[in-house]
């Protein structure tokens, strides 16, 4: 899908958060924000969206208590770059698998407020993109090693175009999380996140059921039968995970039975499912700033494993995913007062030296034998 030569390495784009002069006719210093704009300018924004077009951006809204997520101010100059091509513009993320914040669109919004996204301070409305309960969907062939099509939220695969909004950090099951989970798993519907995680159906914790009832009302397979407790059966799941959002109690819970690797691969497959049809029109932002070692999906953050890096952009997800990886690991890592228990030294395997058992670099091969993009790159400075 990528439209890089196999051969030909991808340009990535990359400005370091010095407040330096340069491309300032006034001599004044410039700032991230104006560094963020010709970011987006350099990566082609002006001739990938264009008037008339609904564009999607994409972003992690972040878990009421995390504070590591991208900040407000930042969404709004890249809205206000976007409408400056004549397109629409919405913020788009998805309900979350897990009991949250951010299970329903009704929780997710108010979250999504209370951290600082209110049209207000943003500039463009906020879309939860897989509906009221993550049963919105569409569904993209693929015909990947894992699966032949893929469930992706609705309103993101209606959008014309999409600008990817990453915050870059580990993450405690693929290692790092960067432009492609954004994208494969962030873009799923919650039907498309279930099979990414699990090959079973959910299961109810029964110590927490109180036999409501209304799992077994919501199940659109009649595959919940209520006794004491309720109990799913596996043979008449189909997995779309609507309970999990329903039960008012959380007793349901996601068996998380997956292998990282499998899941690294499902992820790549649901990225290309989410860009069919858009080729030519997907922009990827990596911020490398507050590396967590964790994912700004709990209620909390961490201390950053290494010092903040910059901002990157380019067209190819597997570029600048694996260059942000590079420059992560190019950094001396904080030797104390963080989670980061080895790869200390300038080259050191950082995401390893959070997360040991997992090979992060399974995503970006994978990624780069179907097509996605190009592993190898070039960094260009702004």
């Amino acid at each position: 899908m990528s439209r890089q030569p196999a051969h030909s390495p991808a340009a990535v784009y990359s400005a370091n958060l010095r407040a330096d002069r340069q491309c300032r006719t006034d001599g004044a210093k410039r700032s991230l924000l104006d560094k963020l704009d010709e970011l987006l300018l350099r990566a082609g924004v002006e001739g990938r969206y264009k008037k008339g077009q609904i564009i999607a951006i994409k972003l992690h809204f972040g878990e009421r208590g995390n504070t590591s997520y991208i900040r407000p101010v930042f969404v709004r100059k890249a809205v206000e770059r976007v409408k400056k091509t004549g397109a629409r513009v919405f913020l788009a993320d998805t309900n979350t698998l897990y009991v949250g914040g951010r299970t329903n669109s009704a929780d997710h919004l108010e979250t999504a407020i209370a951290n600082g996204f209110a049209y207000a301070a943003v500039g463009a409305p906020l879309i939860i993109a897989d509906g009221l309960r993550g049963e919105s969907s569409s569904r993209v062939r693929v015909g990947g090693r894992h699966f032949e099509e893929v469930k992706i939220a609705g309103e993101i695969a209606s959008a014309d175009g999409i600008l990817f909004l990453t915050h870059f950090k580990c993450h405690e099951l693929t290692g790092f999380g960067g432009a492609l989970k954004n994208m494969g798993m962030g873009c799923a519907s919650r039907e498309g996140k279930l099979e990414q995680h699990s090959r079973c159906a959910p299961v109810v914790e029964p110590a927490g059921c109180t036999a409501c009832g209304e799992c077994v009302a919501s199940c659109p397979a009649s595959a919940i039968e209520l006794g004491a407790a309720a109990m799913i059966r596996e043979d008449l799941c189909t997995g779309c995970a609507y309970c999990i959002a329903v039960c008012p109690e959380g007793a349901i819970e996601v068996q998380w039975d997956e292998t990282v690797e499998r899941v690294q691969e499902k992820m790549v497959e649901y990225s290309r499912g989410v860009m069919d049809g858009k080729e030519g029109k997907c922009l990827f932002i990596n911020f490398l700033t507050q590396i967590s070692p964790t994912c700004d999906c709990y209620g909390h953050t961490d201390a950053p494993i290494v010092p903040d890096v910059g901002i990157l952009s380019s067209i190819d997800p597997v570029a600048i995913d694996q260059a942000s990886a590079d420059l992560v690991n190019g950094q001396r890592g904080f030797e104390e007062g963080t989670a980061l228990k080895s790869g200390f030294e300038p080259g050191g395997d950082k995401f390893r030296g959070v997360h040991p058992q997992i090979d992060w670099t399974v995503q970006l091969r994978y990624a780069e034998t179907i097509g996605l993009g190009t592993r190898r790159y070039r960094i260009e400075e702004v």
